[in-house]
């Protein structure tokens, strides 16, 4: 199915307070409440409870457990789908798990496939499978995780995973901005899809930095909002109509490699 209409994306860039979950939900209330009627789908950082954290034991928590409570709430209170990532434990793994929550409907999750090492995360999380494709308001929206942005083929448009936006939230450090950008430009070029990346500002309790950068692309490439460095919440409005006729004039996605995925 083809998107139609018109989508409002938000962004939702902040600095996150060091492990404390409570702290972290009761800021975003803040921040989301203004948002109420006012926007389709919103979009926070990787690990929004907690910052970045290997600290899976202390920090996990159960499937249904406090924050997916919380975004089941902030979906009926927005009217409108919220997604971002959280530290869970399922069974006897621990997951860098991307919680999707739509009002009115069963909330779904995407694990993280691409744990990364640099920071020990795939001694710490069980990586996830499938990417995950979510029908919202006349969209397709894939939602993935910071270090999967480094990994086209996994990102890439196909047969099973065929959307119209592209989400990546992420945790991702001011050393490394510059591939950050560069990437999510890319994978919009690529896909001839939206691209949606939300990252984190300040300082978290290993001394890393992150600028923010958080950006919405167009299929183009074009950038329809720069977040800069500072605390922000911007609105984006998508349009199916110019996504779908620059398909039907470039359909560039015709002639893509076909191939499968190893498990």
């Amino acid at each position: 199915m083809s998107a139609t209409g018109r989508l409002r994306v938000t962004l939702v860039q902040q600095a996150l307070v060091w492990h404390d979950p409570a702290a972290n939900r009761a800021r975003f209330d803040e921040w989301l409440a203004p948002l109420a009627g006012k926007t389709d789908l919103v979009v926070l950082p990787e690990m929004f409870p907690t910052g970045f954290s290997m600290e899976v034991q202390q920090l996990a928590e159960p499937v249904g457990g406090p924050t997916a409570q919380w975004l089941e709430r902030k979906a009926l209170e927005l009217n409108a789908a919220v997604t971002g990532s959280l530290i869970t434990k399922d069974g006897d793994g621990y997951y860098n798990r991307m919680l999707w929550a739509a009002p009115g409907e069963q909330t779904r999750h995407y694990d993280k496939r691409h744990l990364f090492r640099m920071a020990s995360e795939h001694q710490s999380f069980t990586p996830g499978g499938d990417a995950l494709c979510v029908e919202w308001r006349g969209f397709r929206v894939c939602p993935l995780v910071c270090y999967d942005l480094r990994f086209p083929v996994y990102s890439r448009r196909r047969p099973g995973l065929d959307y119209d936006v592209l989400i990546y939230a992420a945790n991702w450090p001011a050393a490394r901005r510059q591939a950050w950008r560069a990437l999510l430009k890319a994978r919009a070029i690529e896909n001839l899809a939206y691209v949606i990346g939300v990252n984190r500002i300040g300082t978290d309790g290993k001394g890393l930095a992150y600028s923010g950068d958080s950006v919405a692309h167009d299929f183009l490439g074009e950038s329809l909002a720069e977040l800069g460095s500072d605390a922000a919440v911007a609105t984006v409005e998508l349009d199916a109509e110019a996504l779908r006729a620059f398909r039907d004039r470039f359909p560039a996605h015709l002639d893509a490699d076909r191939f499968t995925l190893a498990p």
